[in-house]
């Protein structure tokens, strides 16, 4: 099933929704299933207004990554201009099933690596303020596997 998702970006944070299912949990950029028909773009703007209360306008795809035939996931990075984000809800799911747990904005040192991992498969690299950044960076860490 292919998915759209929204970077949306201000002083230096990520706009970022926290999920919760099945013992789970995991932050992730706003985003959800494309509806048939549904060009990619028009579901990242759905699904941060439906998930964030907020409406966008998008700036550009950041990535596009393809994980089956009919599975690709697509990021666009997204102007909310000043608008002040609030928790939304999933349509799909009913009250008792929702699975969006939190919503803020998040620098970089605050995301689980492992979903900091996403976010840059997502495109932050693209966005220059972390690409600059990045650039800045000494070493590299990488969880020890005990090999």
């Amino acid at each position: 099933m292919s998915r759209a998702q929204a970077m949306v970006v201000r002083d230096g944070k990520v706009l970022m929704v926290k999920h919760a299912a099945n013992g789970l949990e995991w932050w992730c950029l706003p985003g959800g299933a494309i509806e048939p028909g549904e060009p990619p773009a028009e579901a990242a703007l759905r699904e941060l207004e439906e998930e964030c209360g907020v409406r966008g306008v998008v700036l550009r795809e950041t990535s596009v990554l393809t994980y089956g035939p009919d599975d690709h996931h697509y990021t666009f990075f997204i102007d909310i201009q000043d608008q002040e984000p609030r928790m939304g809800y999933d349509p799909e799911l009913d009250e008792n099933r929702q699975i969006l747990a939190d919503m803020r904005w998040m620098p970089l040192t605050s995301v689980p690596e492992r979903d900091r991992a996403f976010l840059w498969a997502a495109g932050l690299i693209t966005i220059a303020e972390f690409a600059e950044e990045a650039l800045t960076w000494q070493g590299i860490s990488y969880p020890n596997k005990g090999r």
